[in-house]
């Protein structure tokens, strides 16, 4: 379906149709190779709505509309509702429900959420983006790092993960699950956990509970790299093989650097060449990215 903006809902219903429902009466077979597992608890999906924040001004993109189970909700209080859905099948499904519950102020759009443009639908609705979702494990880390990008598109997001996931992101240094989505959101975004949600109110019910998030996106830094997308790159690096050390790491997946370089200007930073990435905290990484970024490019100046 388009972009086009679409009208205020009318002559609503608060009866949902049930997700055993819809899945039997559309004889609907949910995809393992999509990571579908649909919230079929209303009241869980009230609850997420309601700790968005969304008000009757609010513009919101949903990640996956699923079978409405949180579309239908948010469009009953947001101004407009944008739903992307990557699953064609679904689309009937959901336009139907959208229709019964006298909703019309909710568009669905067929598309994956990897190649939709936020920026777009920022600059068409001229007011910063909420972003709500229950996001598909397999692509749930390449979601993060795209609304990363797009933030100064995006006032807030509430999402949900599996909960393995959740505890990566909001791990802190040191610990195991500290990692390279750790850092970036860390830099750029205050982190609330708002609930964890039981297996037993998805369907399929998947094999791990999972996990709700809000994720605010800063407006201002007291740690500011010089290079946003350098600083983006160094992480990367430096958890690219995460039992090397970090000179090992950044000279094997950073180009102009070689261990050499690596150590030297690790040292110039005040971080000891030994420790691994899974140590540095975020202002540490900030404050390495920034003497990286002077020193590669000063290197790539000389070879031009």
């Amino acid at each position: 379906m388009s972009l086009d903006a679409p009208a205020r809902q009318s002559n609503r219903s608060d009866t949902m149709t049930s997700t055993s429902k819809l899945i039997k009466k559309w004889k609907f077979r949910p995809s393992k190779r999509m990571g579908q597992n649909f919230l079929s608890d209303p009241q869980t999906a009230e609850m997420i709505v309601r700790r968005s924040d969304i008000s009757s001004e609010d513009i919101v993109l949903e990640i996956g509309s699923g079978l409405g189970a949180m579309t239908i909700p948010a469009a009953r209080i947001a101004n407009k509702v944008y739903a992307v859905e990557k699953d064609s099948r679904i689309m009937p499904i959901i336009t139907e429900e959208l229709l019964l519950q006298g909703i019309n102020n909710a568009s669905v759009i067929e598309k994956n959420i990897l190649d939709f443009n936020i920026r777009e639908l920022k600059e068409k609705e001229n007011r910063d983006i909420i972003v709500i979702g229950n996001l598909p494990y397999n692509i749930s880390s390449q979601i993060l790092v795209k609304l990363i990008h797009s933030r100064l598109f995006i006032r807030h997001a509430v999402l949900m993960f599996q909960k393995e996931l959740a505890e990566r992101i909001v791990s802190p240094p040191g610990c195991r699950d500290y990692g390279r989505l750790s850092v970036m959101l860390g830099y750029c975004a205050e982190i609330e956990t708002i609930a964890n949600v039981k297996a037993d109110q998805f369907y399929p019910k998947p094999g791990v509970d999972s996990t709700i998030l809000k994720i605010v996106f800063r407006k201002e830094y007291e740690n500011r790299a010089d290079n946003e997308e350098y600083l983006f790159s160094v992480i990367k690096a430096a958890f690219g093989q995460r039992r090397k050390t970090l000179k090992n790491s950044l000279a094997g997946n950073l180009p102009l650097v070689d261990a050499k370089t690596a150590g030297e200007l690790l040292v110039m930073s005040g971080i000891d060449p030994s420790r691994r990435a899974e140590t540095l905290s975020v202002p540490e990484f900030v404050r390495l990215c920034n003497v990286l970024n002077q020193a590669v490019g000063s290197a790539e100046k000389k070879t031009t």
